[in-house]
């Protein structure tokens, strides 16, 4: 399958039907790597990593799936390029077009990943920017359709800040005609341009008490806070948030009996989710960990028309 997109920057590039197929390609890749069945691919690939920000699930996925592909992965980060003494990003996507295949870049700003694909003549993959962060989403889809089976007809709650995940996830289940109820303090909900555009083909209820958006969820999601790098506002951020958006177990309660409980990592435990929920049986966490591996597999491959 090739997408029809060049670049993966926020989810909303994605059709409905690329959805669901990288989806599946993404199950299918899981059972062919619990089987031992090895492909490369993308053999004599090479993909440069921006890191501006520290990562842990996203740089080991990627570096991974280009490994086990067949590929190689150069980790860049910012310190490591001229972009750190003055180079413009215009330049730096010019110069890396021409040595390597695809570019995957974790920035602060969601303009940086967006003047990057602009200037680069290969493939830009967002591994996060303030705003967006569709390779997270990808795996949570992937991680849902395992649990739930079918997509059709469940309900998506996302109690908290609403952050870069939240926003993709909201254009994720625009395309696959999911509804979504969110929660969160006033002054935290999600992109104002992303509820406007996902609103014409979804119900999206957003309301301050969290009781009342989780009743009745399939699936419960939530992100962090407060921020390591947003130090100066975590008092602000703990009295909006704690202990009202806080899920635990009482809160899980109201979603279905079988609903689980998604959150992308890293955790702070005790403030967002408690280790009942996280550690608990309706958890997938480490399902979803382990679905970015295969998800970004996927989406290379989709990339690439391979």
């Amino acid at each position: 399958m090739k997408l029809q997109t060049q670049n993966l920057l926020t989810l909303d590039e994605l059709t409905k039907h690329e959805l669901l197929q990288l989806i599946e390609l993404g199950i299918k890749l899981k059972r062919y790597s619990k089987d031992g069945k090895n492909f490369y691919e993308l053999k004599n690939k090479t993909m440069a990593m921006i890191f501006q920000k520290p990562s842990t699930r996203t740089r080991v996925s990627f570096e991974l799936s280009m490994l086990q592909l067949g590929g190689h992965a150069i980790n860049l980060s910012h310190r490591d390029l001229q972009l750190s003494l003055g180079e413009s990003i215009e330049d730096t996507a010019k110069t890396l077009s021409i040595y390597v295949d695809v570019i995957m870049a974790r920035v602060y700003e969601h303009k940086q990943i967006e003047l990057l694909a602009n200037n680069s003549s290969v493939p830009v993959i967002n591994g996060l920017s303030n705003t967006f962060h569709p390779c997270q989403i990808l795996a949570d889809f992937m991680t849902i359709k395992e649990h739930k089976d079918d997509l059709n007809n469940i309900k998506i709650a996302w109690i908290g800040d609403c952050t870069n995940v939240c926003n993709s996830l909201i254009y994720g289940c625009s395309k696959l005609g999911i509804n979504m109820s969110i929660s969160s303090p006033q002054g935290y909900e999600p992109n104002p341009d992303v509820i406007h555009e996902s609103r014409k083909h979804i119900s999206i209820e957003i309301d301050d008490n969290p009781s009342h958006m989780i009743d009745k969820a399939d699936v419960v999601m939530t992100d962090t806070f407060v921020s390591i790098h947003d130090i100066k506002n975590q008092d602000k951020r703990i009295q909006k948030f704690l202990p009202k958006f806080r899920i635990n177990s009482s809160l899980m309660k109201k979603a279905n009996k079988n609903a689980i409980f998604l959150h992308c990592l890293p955790a702070k435990r005790g403030y967002e989710v408690t280790d009942s929920v996280i550690n608990g049986t309706q958890s997938v966490v480490w399902h979803e960990v382990e679905n970015r591996l295969h998800m970004q597999k996927a989406l290379l491959l989709s990339l690439f028309d391979i």
